[in-house]
């Protein structure tokens, strides 16, 4: 068996963790860019870092869950970036269908993951697994955290994410 520490091997484990790991990456992703394509593209950037890497097997979905919301925020951060520049060349490039409901929910949406974008990373991880379904107890493993902890860490973070909305509501 190769290790994955040798340049360029990959995990004997791979395939079968990947078949079972792989609706609740994409799934973790999605939650953050609310886009399936992008999450899908998210989840094969882990997936590769998974392959070459020597976390445990009975590790992985954590591991893969953390790996998973840190990959969707930082596609988040930048495609935010990329925005801002279109948009100072003023090539938004954006067209919408010319409904009102439609238009809102999908501001409020931006709003929010621009949002959980601005929060340290510790809260937005926390949060963006959290509300992917997953327990306490998974959420403590894959965060290094106290399960008694991880109740504390969700509302902190949801309170910073309403201050976070809020101060952002009242400048625009």
């Amino acid at each position: 068996m190769s290790t994955p520490s040798v340049r360029g091997a990959v995990r004997a484990d791979l395939e079968e963790v990947f078949r079972s790991a792989y609706p609740r990456v994409v799934a973790v992703a999605a939650r953050v860019l609310g886009s399936r394509d992008e999450a899908e593209d998210v989840a094969q950037e882990v997936f590769l870092t998974f392959g070459r890497s020597a976390v445990p097997a009975g590790e992985a979905v954590g591991w893969l869950s953390v790996a998973a919301a840190h990959t969707a925020l930082n596609h988040l951060r930048s495609s935010r970036r990329r925005a801002a520049r279109e948009e100072a060349a003023g090539d938004d490039g954006a067209v919408w269908p010319d409904v009102a409901d439609t238009v809102v929910t999908l501001e409020e949406r931006r709003r929010v993951r621009s949002a959980l974008a601005r929060l340290p990373r510790k809260h937005a991880v926390a949060l963006v697994l959290r509300h992917s379904g997953l327990s306490y107890a998974e959420v403590a493993a894959a965060l290094d955290l106290s399960p008694g902890s991880v109740g504390t860490t969700v509302r902190r973070a949801e309170s910073a994410l309403r201050k976070e909305l809020n101060r952002h509501a009242s400048s625009d």
